[in-house]
């Protein structure tokens, strides 16, 4: 009897070692953590072994361009990137708008990657299952990557970036508010990049075996 060429096709990804989604609903993967923690990385080593890939919404690459016109349009310093008046006048915005792109492209039957530091969203069970459903629904999966104090400082202060500046001139506020190495109390994988911590590609290999394709804790 002949193979149907989608399951053929199916068997062939299968085979390559990647990891598959179900075909019933496109899923989200939500890769979250403070910034400078190693989100881009993380997501990137994701991507590679997901199939189908799923379509990356990055945060700073949406809207970074479009952040530094409001902020100087409205006179504030460019590296304003947390606080009352971002969080009110401009993150709002952000995640609004990445949040309606990703339940308008699972619609279609694509899987979707949102990456960013998604502080509010993951911080409260109650918030969490509201962006749940705003996102359309499970699955959405949530990776966090882990850091500390000590890594942030050390990664913001090397890459020399004018957006971080204020986030290093209130660093403790700022350590504070983000808690980059308190776990969320959702259901989540959680990749530990801080210094010291076994290679990334190794966590992220182990953490999707130890999930599998039907035993996804946060379903």
């Amino acid at each position: 009897m002949a193979v149907p060429r989608a399951c053929a096709a199916a068997k062939l990804v299968e085979q390559a070692g990647y990891v598959t989604e179900p075909a019933d609903r496109a899923a989200v993967w939500v890769v979250a953590g403070a910034p400078g923690a190693g989100k881009s990385t993380v997501s990137g080593l994701l991507l590679a072994q997901l199939r189908p890939v799923p379509a990356l919404l990055d945060k700073d690459t949406l809207f970074s361009g479009f952040v530094s016109a409001v902020l100087a349009t409205h006179g504030r310093p460019h590296g304003e990137r947390e606080g009352p008046w971002y969080d009110s006048h401009v993150k709002v915005h952000e995640y609004a708008g990445m949040t309606a792109a990703a339940r308008q492209i699972r619609e279609a039957g694509c899987p979707v990657m949102l990456v960013g530091p998604f502080t509010g969203q993951i911080r409260a069970v109650s918030q969490w299952r509201s962006w749940v459903g705003e996102l359309g629904g499970e699955p959405v999966r949530l990776v966090w990557v882990r850091s500390d104090a000590g890594t942030l400082r050390t990664r913001l202060s090397a890459r020399e970036w004018d957006r971080d500046a204020g986030k290093l001139a209130a660093f403790d506020a700022f350590v504070n508010r983000i808690q980059p190495d308190q776990p969320p109390p959702v259901p989540h994988l959680e990749i530990d990049n801080r210094q010291r911590a076994a290679p990334l590609d190794q966590q992220i290999a182990a953490a999707l075996a130890r999930t599998g394709r039907s035993g996804w804790s946060g379903r």
